[in-house]
């Protein structure tokens, strides 16, 4: 097991408080201060995390292109006072750099939940072993 260090713990503070302003400025209609706030203390915190060269290896790979230009844009949108319109851009991209993990997530729950019709509903035909 890996020991977190401290830097990795102030990432996952920043973090935590980073989705918190981005949910809670979305919760008061789109308030462009809370949702500028909540996207740079979730980035830092992510870079805390992971650390600065493997987050932008990640965000800048070559078949990932789309989906960071996309994020990012809408980043900058929502820094530039387009709230409502940089978030759905920045779901955009979110969705379109995580794709290929959504169906190992999804996988994971339903494992853990185990309701017998929605695995077979969202059963995949890739095994672990």
């Amino acid at each position: 097991m890996t020991a977190v260090t401290e830097m990795q713990k102030i990432g996952m503070g920043l973090m935590g408080f980073g989705l918190f302003f981005l949910l809670f400025g979305v919760l008061l209609y789109f308030d462009t201060v809370l949702l500028a706030f909540g996207n740079i203390l979730f980035l830092s915190g992510l870079m805390l995390i992971v650390g600065i060269m493997r987050t932008a290896h990640f965000f800048f790979q070559r078949h990932k292109f789309r989906g960071s230009f996309f994020f990012l844009g809408g980043v900058a949108l929502v820094l530039f006072r387009w709230p409502i319109i940089g978030i759905l851009v920045e779901a955009y991209g979110f969705m379109l750099l995580f794709r290929s993990f959504f169906p190992m997530a999804i996988s994971f729950v339903l494992s853990t939940i185990n309701l017998p019709f929605l695995n077979a509903m969202f059963s995949t035909s890739t095994s672990m072993v």
